[in-house]
């Protein structure tokens, strides 16, 4: 006759390997139900993942039940997410956004809620707010941005870089592996994570404007977009503007990363304001950003990999 603890592993064998890493991963309790707050195309993706993970999910979106993946339950309101779950996972447009919902929580009557994981892009000032809005009610807050776009989300390859107190990030360990296989703890306190999320986006954003200028200047002068590519990948131009997002979106025609212009000028703007805020150099900041800014204005909610036509255009 099988120990309680071999069945128990037997029954995890069969449930799959992410049922199982959803019921092991983290030593400071159990998560049973996970709230999810925003569903947008980033969004919608990893509450799918929690649902795959085996977690129960209960999520709201200020658009309607229509994104809700197959799995979780939809309901009215913010506050009803935590009065029905352990853990809150946010996946909002802004710091605006996040420090409102984030009242939401607080304030929720018979709230169940004790702590809350926040994926958007908000900045290291709005983070460090709603860490303190939270703490007043007693939630802990888990600053958790990530990368890889919408296609690495479904996937489970997008990096998840997350800060926040040892206790905090032991308890929500359970979400943060139902939402993708690759994290990183970036810090102990709250804005550690923001601060690499727009450090990395910069990079991005540098990157892709800088190469659209590149294979505009190439086409011009006769040469093949795909010849171009072949080769800045095998040398020093290489980057995942040249090996991703060209390839996929900008030679095929498609333009369907799932990530817009106006969420990339957004975050660049934050990068620039904080670097600002501490006094640091910002010159090629400076460009990106305006680079950004005029194509947002230009084509507001445009997919972010567009930018090469916009910068082709005499």
């Amino acid at each position: 006759m099988r120990s309680p603890r071999r069945r128990r592993r037997a029954e995890e064998r069969q449930a799959g390997p992410r049922r199982t890493r959803a019921r092991r991963a983290g030593r400071g309790g159990t998560v049973t139900a996970v709230g999810f707050v925003g569903l947008g195309n980033m969004g919608a993706a990893l509450a799918a993942n929690l649902v795959g993970s085996g977690l129960t999910v209960v999520a709201h979106d200020a658009a309607g039940p229509q994104r809700c993946p197959d799995g979780a339950v939809h309901v009215g309101d913010a506050a009803q997410v935590a009065g029905k779950t352990d853990v809150v996972v946010f996946s909002l447009p802004d710091g605006t956004a996040s420090q409102q919902v984030a009242r939401e929580i607080a304030g929720a009557p018979g709230r169940r809620a004790a702590h809350v994981v926040d994926t958007s892009t908000i900045g290291v000032s709005a983070a460090r707010a709603v860490a303190e809005l939270l703490a007043g009610s007693g939630v802990g807050y888990v600053d958790a941005p990530v990368s890889g776009g919408v296609a690495g989300a479904r996937a489970r390859t997008l990096a998840v870089m997350y800060s926040g107190t040892d206790d905090a990030c032991e308890r929500v360990e359970p979400v943060l592996a139902g939402l993708s296989d690759r994290r990183h703890r970036v810090g102990d306190r709250p804005g550690l994570a923001q601060a690499l999320k727009l450090a990395n986006n910069f990079l991005s954003a540098t990157a892709l404007a800088a190469t659209s200028e590149a294979v505009a200047f190439g086409v011009a002068a006769g040469l093949d977009m795909g010849t171009m590519l072949t080769v800045l990948n095998a040398a020093s131009g290489r980057s995942a503007a040249t090996s991703d997002k060209f390839p996929e979106h900008v030679l095929t025609g498609r333009y369907a990363s799932g990530f817009t212009n106006s969420l990339m000028s957004k975050d660049v703007r934050l990068y620039l304001r904080s670097v600002e805020e501490q006094g640091g150099p910002s010159a090629v900041g400076a460009v990106t950003a305006s680079v950004w800014e005029r194509f947002a204005d230009a084509e507001p909610g445009a997919d972010f990999t567009r930018i090469y036509p916009f910068v082709q255009r005499p």
